[in-house]
């Protein structure tokens, strides 16, 4: 059998790093499910509106900067990718790294969870 893939969820994914990138903490966050989960290297799993918006509003610790991505690869109701980021953090030190994203997607076309994965020397 083959999966149909759903195009949208590309299309959605590509919005999401837009807004990021843009600093629009509403914007993007409004693209989970209220009950959606976070999870990145260095932080407590973000459950919610709340507290998506509670990180990208300032505890996230990048000030600024741009997602490239490179890659995508679509499921019927996930997308994964992989690009690079560059960008300025909250000290004022440069990042240029390579990131994996994994989206899951609800029925409606939010997002219900998000894992992120970074390729930085840390062991």
């Amino acid at each position: 059998m083959t999966a149909v893939l759903n195009t949208t969820h590309v299309t959605s994914v590509h919005r999401y790093y837009e807004l990021v990138d843009a600093g629009d903490v509403t914007g993007l966050v409004n693209m989970f499910s209220p009950d959606a989960t976070y999870r990145r290297p260095g932080y407590a799993p973000m459950v919610g509106h709340q507290e998506m918006t509670a990180f990208y509003g300032g505890a996230r610790v990048i000030r600024e900067g741009r997602h490239t991505v490179d890659k995508v690869v679509e499921g019927e109701d996930e997308v994964a990718v992989y690009g690079t980021f560059a960008g300025v953090l909250h000290d004022g030190r440069n990042v240029d790294l390579r990131f994996s994203d994994f989206f899951e997607f609800t029925e409606d076309g939010h997002f219900a969870r998000r894992d992120t994965f970074f390729f930085a020397p840390l062991v």
